[in-house]
């Protein structure tokens, strides 16, 4: 085992605390080539795709990084902006809206778990800045073993390189912090405020497939109960409201009710006003912006539905960095004042 050193530290230098605030990733360009490069290091991740390696070994190489690659990359032609993809875009703003929020006590750097910024990078800048505490800070409000166990395992590989390991907090979930459940409820009372109420509200959420649930994944649970307090902020009757699952990948059942299908029973039975918000994604990205506001959209209108509206994610909103930032202030105590 090699460690990496740092030939000029000084262990009377001052100290200081950082946070890695985390997303999932994106890739650096709308491209084939780029997707390809993305997809493969996404998709070869245990924590996602579950399978003996040898097995979907051969099926990612043999055939979904030799199909999927062009068709992703055109979906994310289409959502794609002038400061890069959305999720990136708003990733950044959040990363410099909780600096600001937090002050200079603080170090934030912004990591993807897959792509760059990798989370090898950012804590390397972190070292650099002196950091000997680190919270660790998905943007997950829901604990998967996908994306926030996922991340654990990024960052504990790469401390695995260093020589002194900093003192380490990690954020698991934050699904049914309060703050996080006010901002989720200000931003429908707004859309609501400007557009009227509608008939349903569904609350759908990122899937996983049904047998991860089964041996013990707690994300479907956390998922309904954000869905669950949200509803109760917004006083919603029980039939007013559902949560949902969307972006299901495969042949293998995953969690239900399914996001498409709900909307398309929907529009058949002559409900005629859906809104939809998506707590699960603290950015919109190619599966808020082209997968429900798009494809789902069509779902429902083409069943029947005469309005469809989805209420953007939470993104770099005032009270959503505020959120943030106290569950981040709750989780420093002891570190910072």
């Amino acid at each position: 085992m090699t460690f990496t050193a740092k030939s000029s530290f000084k262990h009377e230098d001052q100290v200081s605390t950082g946070i890695l605030l985390t997303n999932l990733g994106t890739p650096d360009e709308p491209t084939k080539a780029a997707l390809k490069r993305y997809l493969k290091e996404f998709l070869w991740d245990p924590r996602v795709v579950e399978e003996p390696r040898w097995k979907w070994w051969l099926i990612l190489n043999a055939v979904i990084l030799n199909i999927r690659p062009a068709k992703s990359a055109m979906a994310y032609r289409s959502v794609w902006t002038d400061r890069g993809s959305p999720l990136m875009v708003h990733s950044l703003d959040q990363q410099e809206g909780l600096q600001e929020l937090l002050g200079d006590d603080v170090h934030v750097e912004l990591a993807m778990r897959y792509g760059n910024p990798s989370i090898a990078s950012a804590l390397q800048r972190l070292r650099e800045k002196g950091c000997t505490k680190i919270l660790v800070f998905p943007l997950y409000p829901q604990y998967a073993a996908a994306t926030t166990g996922s991340t654990f395992d990024a960052v504990a590989d790469e401390f695995r390189q260093w020589r002194r390991v900093p003192e380490l907090r990690m954020v698991s979930s934050y699904h049914d912090h309060p703050a996080y459940i006010d901002a989720l409820a200000a931003s429908v009372r707004k859309q609501w405020d400007a557009h009227g109420k509608p008939d349903r509200l569904l609350i759908s959420f990122h899937g996983i497939p049904q047998r991860y649930f089964d041996n013990g994944d707690p994300y479907p649970c956390m998922c309904r109960k954000t869905g669950r307090l949200l509803a109760e902020a917004l006083a919603l009757k029980e039939e007013e409201w559902l949560v949902s699952f969307q972006s299901r990948f495969g042949r293998e059942a995953w969690v239900k009710p399914y996001t498409d299908e709900t909307l398309k029973t929907w529009g058949a039975e002559g409900v005629g006003h859906v809104d939809v918000i998506c707590p699960g994604f603290s950015s919109d990205c190619l599966e808020t912006i082209e997968e429900i506001e798009v494809e789902n959209r069509d779902y429902f209108l083409e069943a029947g539905g005469s309005e469809f509206n989805y209420i953007p994610a939470l993104n770099a909103n005032g009270k959503h960095i505020r959120a943030l930032a106290e569950i981040a202030n709750a989780h420093l105590k002891g570190w910072i004042d």
